[in-house]
């Protein structure tokens, strides 16, 4: 009797699921961005990046692992949301120990929040396409560029595809996983709409939601209103702010047509039905 309460009590639910939680599990893979970025700072700079900075950070979960990864490693995550912030102090900072000297949140805005100089600016998770105009995206390019020290990168990510300007819900089922405060989350299931695409402006509608076993779900846990940008308007706009350079990595596909997860830099690639991709900037 006393196991059949336990697993009721660690049901999880839509009455009872953390949204953050179950989006760290089912999108962020921070290990191979963290991985990636050193990567192609080394390359570009010859030498070791230290300062990050997380734009639209919500829980902050790359800027974390950041600090984590190394002792010499410092980061800043900026975010709006007081919310989101918040859980990521409440959840993130006691297990970091010492290490949560190193990392700063700031609620604000990415154009204006004041920030020392730092190696590399990160906006993953396609949050820059909340800026629909050109005018809008490179004054926040500009603003990058103005916070980045002398050898700085911007790295942004960006979907595309030919799916990507069509209405679509896909699913991809979640083994579980363990939030970084140690509590275990259940198996569940993550859903990825397209609900409105408008051709004339590119704009994209897009929401997450989440499916659990007990077939209860939480519809819209996350929305975004969005403009889907290309690879050539992002490097036009980066131009236009004043970085010298950018440059496009992509995936390639193995034997069964999914992504092989290693990111190339790429003159040209076949746009397949879906894709992702880093844009980054030179400053």
């Amino acid at each position: 009797m006393a196991d059949t309460r336990r697993q009721k009590k660690n049901r999880l639910t839509a009455g009872n699921a953390d949204r953050h939680l179950l989006y760290e599990a089912s999108v962020q893979v921070v290990d191979a961005d963290i991985n990636f970025v050193r990567r192609v700072y080394r390359n570009a700079r010859a030498r070791v990046p230290l300062r990050m900075r997380e734009d639209f950070c919500g829980t902050a979960m790359l800027a974390t692992e950041w600090v984590k990864s190394n002792q010499n490693h410092e980061a800043w995550g900026v975010d709006l949301d007081p919310e989101v912030l918040e859980w990521a102090r409440a959840h993130r900072f006691e297990a970091m120990g010492d290490a949560a000297r190193r990392m700063h949140l700031i609620e604000g805005d990415v154009m204006t929040a004041r920030i020392p100089p730092v190696d590399i600016v990160v906006a993953f998770n396609f949050s820059y396409c909340i800026f629909k105009q050109r005018a809008a995206l490179r004054t926040y390019f500009e603003s990058v560029l103005a916070g980045l020290d002398k050898d700085g990168i911007l790295v942004l990510d960006l979907f595309g595809g030919t799916d990507s300007f069509s209405t679509l819900e896909e699913d991809r089922y979640i083994s579980g996983d363990r939030g970084p405060d140690g509590r275990t989350i259940p198996p569940f299931t993550y859903e990825w709409e397209h609900a409105r695409f408008n051709p004339i402006t590119n704009e994209l509608l897009c929401h997450i939601h989440f499916k659990f076993k007990d077939g209860t779900r939480m519809r819209n846990a996350f929305t975004y209103d969005w403009r889907l940008w290309t690879i050539p308007e992002l490097r036009e706009l980066l131009e236009e702010a004043g970085f010298s350079a950018s440059l496009v990595y992509t995936h390639g596909w193995d034997e069964d047509e999914e992504s092989d997860g290693i990111y190339r830099k790429k003159m040209a690639f076949k746009n397949e039905e879906s894709w992702l991709a880093y844009i980054v900037g030179v400053k």
